[in-house]
């Protein structure tokens, strides 16, 4: 008997057919949006509704048979608590509890030691999706001056749908991999608002092909690449027997290459986006309409900034937007910025899952941001390091930093990627948790440097302000 297509598909490409179904589906978004735009814009939003939710379920019953019904259910579950509990905090409190749980425990019995495409892949994209709903839907019962100008933009005004609430949640554009968007940017889809020619689909095939190409481009060099630096080799005794300069280089360099998975299937949904409308974000400053709405990535600040904080700036910019705005902003109450930020981070290593891991990388990833806050200030208030960074030496600098920076990145993936404390623990150990001490010394040293660098006015006002 002959092996199915799939099999056969993944088989002649090399890569697990879980994966091979994902980069398909994601790319069967661009014909699902040509049809949209050709047959469906000028239907009534029922209709538009429907469309939206059969593709959504064909995609994701492609990708995961049966087991659809755990995002049918949390629907329909967030669909309910809306209607019958109304504009409560009850209600937010409610939808955050369930679909954490559900999610949660989805990742508890799937979990395996590595990283697999299954269920709780989209299901964690629809958690933020239903959980962010149930917080627009509380807004829209609030008085508008209670509101920031953020909320506003996503308060409803009215109880959506259930075939709305299944359309939202399903549409092809960003129910597998992102972005997140909120209901009323969807509803303003369907009401063919989203366009630069009011009436007619948008001119966006152009941008959405850039955002396309872009994308298959990354996906390339990760499929050239990534054969080369596996996540195993780390723990094989071939990694281990390596010089030290060497093992640091492989971790500089495999964080390039492994991000590109994730960059590639971003701006590939992105351009889906733009493709169908959705990504407009209506007039630049200097008139030019804008396609960047649903921009889950910024490709040349990440290829081009030597800074970490610019680095997450620019990677997943969707999902840390839903974490700022709904968890970050909304612990106002704490009257903490530092106590907010942690707890939005480790919001952030529980949602992508169970593994110590997680928790390890977002931990890191606020120790770093925050020495590198102190070190820039440390060289914006030194005329030393100032007339330094603005010397004719500053593009060596720059490599030294790019250097830096991308190794000191790839340090806290590699919990990340590995998941469990014994694999990354061996890894950390095999480079003499450089990171660690790296870091360290900088958060001890940055004060010192601050007394001897900048100069006793300068410290004196900084104390004043």
């Amino acid at each position: 008997m002959a092996p199915p297509l799939m099999e056969k598909l993944s088989e002649s490409l090399g890569s697990p057919e879980p994966a091979v179904r994902l980069i398909l589906s994601v790319l069967v978004g661009y014909p699902c949006a040509l049809l949209y735009r050709q047959f469906f814009f000028h239907q009534p939003p029922t209709v538009i509704h429907l469309y939206h939710a059969i593709s959504g379920l064909s995609l994701a019953a492609f990708n995961f048979g049966t087991q659809l019904y755990h995002s049918a259910l949390c629907v329909l579950v967030q669909f309910l608590m809306m209607r019958l509990m109304g504009r409560t905090i009850t209600t937010v409190l409610a939808s955050f509890m369930f679909q954490m749980a559900y999610l949660l425990s989805g990742y508890y019995y799937t979990a395996t030691e590595e990283y697999d495409i299954k269920w709780t892949m989209p299901q964690c994209v629809l958690a933020l999706k239903l959980i962010g709903l149930s917080f627009d839907y509380y807004d829209g019962g609030q008085e508008p001056s209670k509101l920031n100008e953020e909320q506003k933009r996503s308060a409803l005004a009215n109880v959506p749908s259930l075939l709305e609430v299944i359309g939202f949640s399903y549409f092809y554009g960003g129910f597998l991999v992102g972005p997140q968007f909120t209901l009323r940017s969807y509803q303003r889809l369907v009401k063919g608002e989203l366009t630069d020619c009011p009436g007619q689909p948008p001119n966006s095939v152009i941008p959405a092909m850039k955002r396309f190409s872009l994308g298959l481009l990354c996906l390339v060099i990760y499929a050239i690449f990534s054969p080369h630096y596996p996540d195993s080799y780390y723990l094989t005794d071939e990694y281990d027997a390596q010089p030290f300069w060497y093992r640091c280089v492989f971790i500089l360099l495999w964080a390039k290459v492994i991000l590109y998975k994730y960059v590639s299937c971003w701006v590939i949904a992105e351009g889906v986006c733009i493709l169908s409308g959705l990504g407009y974000n209506g007039l630049g400053q200097n008139g030019e309409h804008q396609w960047d709405a649903c921009a889950n990535m910024k490709v040349w600040t990440f290829e081009t900034t030597p800074l970490f904080t610019g680095t997450i700036a620019s990677f997943n910019i969707n999902t840390n937007a839903w974490v700022a705005r709904h968890v970050f902003k909304r612990l106002k109450f704490l009257g903490n910025k530092l106590l907010s930020q942690v707890t939005a981070l480790a919001f952030l290593a529980i949602w992508h899952g169970t593994h110590s891991g997680y928790l390890l990388c977002f931990s890191m990833e606020f120790i770093i941001v925050n020495v590198e806050r102190q070190a820039q200030a440390l060289v914006r208030d030194s005329p030393l390091l100032t007339r330094l960074a603005n010397s004719p030496l500053y593009p060596l600098i720059y490599l030294v930093q790019q250097f830096i920076h991308w190794l000191f990145m790839g340090y806290p993936l590699v919990p990340f990627c590995l998941f469990t404390y014994d694999k990354w623990l061996r890894v950390y150990s095999s480079i003499y948790f450089c990171g660690h001490i790296f870091f360290f010394a900088l958060y001890l040293g940055i004060p010192y440097l601050r007394k001897v660098l900048v100069p006793r006015k300068e410290r004196s006002e900084k104390k004043e302000d």
